[in-house]
């Protein structure tokens, strides 16, 4: 006679209905923005803030809520921070004659001033270049020709994945993207290689994918769009560029340093529970030869993207034509007649439009504190608190970089932190007495550190898009993350007492 689970239910009995979530549960984050919002604009103005710039600071404050808690959708929360723009502002005293109103009009116009930012139109333009690559299968050969070329081994997969990573940055100008291309190849090499989806080789090649795609968010200026978002106001506001070759003189090191850190972090706090996998390359050539003689539009795309490369890297060295008007021009080639690599029809379903209007919305946001001197009080008050005033570039590169690290942690995207701190950056830096300090250079060493989504899978799109592969748990994103993020940040103090410092940044 067996016992009875006293748990058990009758046959045909209906499960327990989970409680409906009510609209408060639901949208908790929005109320906490609203409070905010609200709070900010009814405290008393400090002396020496404008009304504007207080009331930019309650819709920074409404942002930045919003973006943490993901209370609304990217696109939406951008339109919804436009309309708060235009009428705080429209109502708001005009900070250069406080005599008469900023107007509606006026208002609207700087929430919409991002969009003609020329970062945004490199965004844009990198976007379609993305899409190319997606619709003509190159990424995907690309992927497997590199992977097929490495041995059988686990350790020389797992080199083999993180150089993909690396060449794929150079050519495919969109993390989430070059991710979206390399999940699926991966997802194929585990079940070529016959290993448990769920085992430990599984988990490590896909973190291994993900976190090498932030890495290198890092050392090319054009693999993401938050550089972009830097980029734009430094040009913006401190009248200067940097180019593709500078960005990359400057972050390939830690680029590398951190590639051969992850390998080794990898390998050993998830070792796989195989060390070879007899037949792997051959299963990755025989994807690879799945896939045919390389196509005519394949082939355009790789001579358009390599001749961009080529512009990119030598932009101030053999020509002065910026990153932004050589990609449109490469977009704009790929669309022509006779070249015909993809049709508008083709391209538009496959960009990802909310991120554009997010992106221009954001420096819009970034471009009115600035504006409006919001921007400076804060960064006055900050440097006072903290002391920052005639702190070393060391000690504030320090600074910066442990705050910029602990607030990517309610962060879901790099590009929405950027578009939040780096006028506050920039404020912060414009406020110090330090002499010689180098406002552009700091600015984008700090840039760099906004790409430290390392540690929570929730830091990042192409991290969610990982981890909904179910090949890992989050605990071993988690653990893995915390110790590439100490390795990166203290990679950050030794180039900046040395290399860094040499090149005349810090």
């Amino acid at each position: 006679m067996t016992a009875i689970d006293a748990s058990a239910k009758p046959a045909g009995a209906k499960p327990p209905l989970s409680a409906p979530k009510t609209w408060l549960r639901t949208n908790w984050g929005l109320l906490i923005a609203l409070a905010a919002l609200v709070a900010v604009i009814w405290l008393p103005t400090p002396e020496g803030l404008a009304i504007a710039g207080q009331r930019m600071l309650a819709v920074l404050a409404f942002a930045v809520i919003v973006w943490m808690t993901e209370a609304l959708d990217y696109a939406v929360s951008a339109i919804v921070i436009a309309a708060l723009m235009a009428f705080l502002l429209g109502l708001s005293p005009d900070p250069n004659n406080p005599s008469v109103l900023f107007g509606t009009s006026a208002g609207l116009g700087l929430a919409f001033s991002g969009f003609a930012n020329t970062a945004l139109a490199l965004v844009a333009s990198a976007l379609f270049l993305a899409a190319a690559m997606t619709a003509t299968g190159l990424d995907k050969r690309i992927a497997l020709a590199i992977l097929s070329r490495v041995g059988s081994e686990v350790h020389h997969v797992v080199i083999g994945a993180i150089l993909v990573g690396f060449v794929m940055a150079f050519l495919v100008p969109s993390t989430t993207a070059r991710v979206a291309c390399l999940v699926p190849i991966t997802l194929g090499i585990i079940a070529a290689f016959g290993v448990n989806k769920r085992g430990a080789f599984a988990g490590m090649l896909m973190i291994t994918t993900v976190q090498t795609a932030s890495i290198w968010n890092v050392g090319i200026k054009t693999a993401s769009a938050q550089n972009m978002v830097a980029a734009g106001f430094i040009e913006k506001t401190l009248h200067q560029s940097i180019t593709w070759l500078d960005w990359f003189i400057a972050a390939a090191p830690f680029g590398i340093l951190m590639s051969i850190a992850l390998y080794f972090v990898m390998t050993r706090m998830m070792p796989s529970e195989v060390a070879d996998i007899p037949g792997g390359r051959a299963a990755i050539r025989t994807s690879l030869a799945a896939l045919g003689p390389m196509k005519t539009s394949e082939k355009k795309l790789l001579a358009i993207s390599l001749t961009l490369l080529a512009f990119w890297s030598t932009e101030g060295v053999l020509h002065h034509f910026d990153t932004s008007t050589t990609t449109i021009a490469a977009v704009a080639l790929m669309f022509l007649p006779g070249i015909g690599i993809m049709s508008w029809k083709d391209a538009q379903p496959r960009i990802p439009w909310g991120t554009v209007v997010l992106f221009g919305i954001g420096i819009s946001v970034g471009t009115a504190l600035l504006q409006t001197k919001g921007a400076a009080w804060l960064a006055n008050l900050a440097v006072t608190e903290f002391g920052l005033k005639y702190a070393t570039a060391f000690f504030i590169l320090a600074a910066m970089t442990l705050f910029l690290t602990l607030i990517h942690l309610g962060f879901a995207s790099a590009t929405a932190l950027a578009s939040a701190m780096i006028p506050i950056v920039i404020a912060v830096l414009q406020n110090v007495a330090t002499p010689g300090i180098n406002i552009v250079g700091m600015t984008m060493l700090l840039q760099f550190v906004v790409s430290f989504g390392f540690i929570l899978v929730v830091n990042a799109p192409q991290s969610m898009l990982a981890y909904g592969t179910d090949t890992f748990e989050a605990r071993d994103f988690v653990r893995t993350g915390l110790v590439l993020s100490i390795v990166a940040v203290a990679l950050v103090m030794l180039l900046g007492s040395t290399y860094w410092h040499w090149l005349g940044y810090v």
